[in-house]
Parts: C-alpha cells; sequence; structure tokens
C-alpha cells in the first residue's frame, strides 16, 4: 500500500505540470487560428462595427492574449472554467451536464473492448498456430482497418433503418417519461450501436496483442516447468500464460484512452450523441474559446485519472513496478 501511495503521488505532481503544459499550449494554438467568437456571432445573426466593439469588450477579447490567459490561469487556480459565449452559462455546468453521456459511452465501450478483445486473444492464444488463431487474427486485422465512422454508418443503415432493431441515435427517447429500470433499457438500446462502432476498433486490437504475447510466453521457461509438474493446459493458460501476457494489454489501456476520447468525438457526431465530442464541435464552430479550453482540460483530467487507474492496476499485477518506483 506504501509503494503505490509513493507511486500515485509521484504521478500526481507530474500530472500538474502536463496539465499546465495543455492549457496554455492549447491557449496559444487556440490564438493563433483565424476569428473568434464575435465573428462566427456576426457570421450568423449579423451586425455593425458598435456591436462588435461592444460584444469584444463584454466577452473579454479587446484584450491581449497574453492578459487574458493569465486571467484565464488565475480564474483555474480557483476552480472557474469561465463562462460559454455560445450557451451564456458557466462553462462547468455545460461541461457536468454532457460529461456523463461520454463516460458512460467510453466506460462501455472500453469494457467491451478491453474485456471481449483479452478473452478472444486468451482463446486464440490458447492454441497458436490453430484454426481459430488464424481466423481470429485474420478477422481482427480486417475490423481494426475499418474506420470507426464508417462502421458507425453501416451499422445505423442495417440495425436501425432496415432491421430497425435499436434507435437510429441519441442517448435516449427524448419526452419519454420512463423512470427507473425501464429508462436504463432505454438507454442501453440507444448505446448499443455507438458503444459496438467505438469498441469494435479497439477490441480487435486487444484481440492481437493478447494473442501475440500469449505465443511469446509460451516460450518461456516457467511455462516448461509448469508442463513439467503435470499441470492441466487450462490451468497453465490461465494462472501462467495469460497473466503475463496481459500486462502490455494494462500499459495499451491506458494508452489508448486518449485516443479512445478523440475517437468518441466522432461517434457522438456520427450518432447524435450529446456529450463532450459533440460539445467540442459545437464550441469549434462557434469560435467559443473558452468552452473548448475546458472540454479540453476536462478531457486531459480524464486520460490523467484513467492512466492512474492503470498504474494501480499495474502494481497489483507486478509488484515489481511499484517496489522499483519506490525506491527510485
Amino acid at each position: 500500500m506504501t509503494r503505490t501511495l509513493i507511486l500515485l503521488r509521484r504521478r500526481l505532481i507530474g500530472s500538474i505540470f502536463v496539465l499546465l503544459i495543455v492549457v496554455i499550449g492549447t491557449f496559444l494554438l487556440l490564438e493563433s487560428a483565424p476569428g473568434d467568437a464575435v465573428d462566427a456571432y456576426i457570421a450568423s445573426t449579423g451586425g455593425d462595427a458598435g456591436m462588435i466593439e461592444l460584444l469584444r469588450h463584454r466577452w473579454g477579447l479587446d484584450q491581449s492574449a497574453l492578459t487574458r490567459l493569465a486571467n484565464y490561469l488565475w480564474a483555474l487556480l480557483h476552480l472557474d472554467l469561465g463562462q460559454s459565449v455560445t450557451f451564456s452559462r458557466p462553462i462547468r455546468e455545460v461541461i457536468l451536464q454532457r460529461l456523463p453521456n461520454t463516460l458512460l459511452l467510453m466506460g462501455s465501450a472500453t469494457a467491451v473492448s478491453f474485456g471481449l478483445g483479452s478473452a478472444l486473444g486468451i482463446y486464440a492464444g490458447a492454441r497458436p498456430g490453430s484454426f481459430r488463431d488464424r481466423f481470429l487474427s485474420i478477422g481482427s486485422l480486417a475490423v481494426y482497418a475499418v474506420p470507426g465512422f464508417w462502421l458507425g454508418l453501416v451499422l445505423i443503415i442495417v440495425f436501425a433503418v432496415d432491421l430497425r432493431w435499436f434507435p437510429i441515435g441519441g442517448i435516449e427517447s427524448l419526452a419519454s417519461g420512463k423512470t427507473g429500470l425501464d429508462r436504463a433499457m432505454d438507454i442501453a438500446s440507444h448505446l448499443v450501436l455507438p458503444v459496438s462502432a467505438l469498441g469494435f476498433i479497439y477490441l480487435a486490437l486487444y484481440l492481437r496483442m493478447m494473442r501475440a504475447g500469449m505465443a511469446e510466453v509460451w516460450r518461456q521457461d516457467f511455462v516448461l516447468a509448469a508442463r513439467a509438474k503435470g499441470l492441466s493446459r487450462r490451468r497453465i493458460v490461465l494462472a501462467h500464460v495469460a497473466r503475463n501476457a496481459l500486462l502490455p494489454l494494462v500499459t495499451m489501456l491506458g494508452l489508448q484512452s486518449a485516443q479512445m476520447l478523440g475517437g468518441s468525438v466522432v461517434i457522438e457526431s456520427v450518432f447524435s450523441v450529446p456529450g463532450l465530442g459533440r460539445l467540442a464541435q459545437e464550441a469549434v464552430a462557434a469560435r467559443d474559446t473558452p468552452l473548448l479550453l475546458g472540454i479540453i482540460l476536462t478531457s486531459a483530467v480524464l486520460v490523467v485519472i484513467i492512466n492512474l487507474l492503470v498504474d494501480i492496476a499495474y502494481t497489483v499485477l507486478d509488484p515489481r513496478v511499484g517496489a522499483s518506483e519506490a525506491s527510485a
């Protein structure tokens, strides 16, 4: 437990500097982009030079970039993300309203891809070179090559439009009045297609990694020793080979969290899921820099938290990691 706490403390200290770099880098990139919120607003509604000047003063865009960056960092110290010029509401409220949908989509897709991908990888790697191994390897490669948005559109056409098994989009039925278990089942039915589109791509990746890891572990001396002791093949696969091959997958789980969060932007747009992805799209269209900064910062915090959880899982699976970190 002490080694784990030392590891977490070091990771948290490093995460502060990472988040600071993310905020400053994102702010400078958005500043270098042409146009701002006033330009987007005037382009859609129209207005004269007086209105443009008034809006720039009201939204603080008449100040220098350095001044606005300093004010933003000072507000972050007080956990204030600012005001959205698009929704005329505090950014924290807007993000907290959309964040649960993204977490539900990402969590479900991660559980499906990691759980099912690992299981299929164990099934394929239990007998390297067999027909099932070759079939699953080729199938996973084909799935991994498919773009997520294209897979989402195909799933909509087949299962929502033609077969009508699932809803086309959204997170739940509008004004349905459902509560409790009925509402949970309604949300689950809406999530089947987007979770499949987002999770199947990473499922193929985890399958291939688990299969490759198991093929490597089979050659280790401790596996030969387990065979010599007369242990059953099932016990060798689950207790020795699969557990050691699982370590790279846990590492990849943390690395893929950022990519899955980026992939959810596309999937949320395809399936009209009101999450952070669609919110980011709306912020970009409206040139709402404070809102986009808040979304990116929230996404960075999510990635940091996921990687911290992965580090904890890694120390549980391999105690040598925690020991080396504590002694360093």
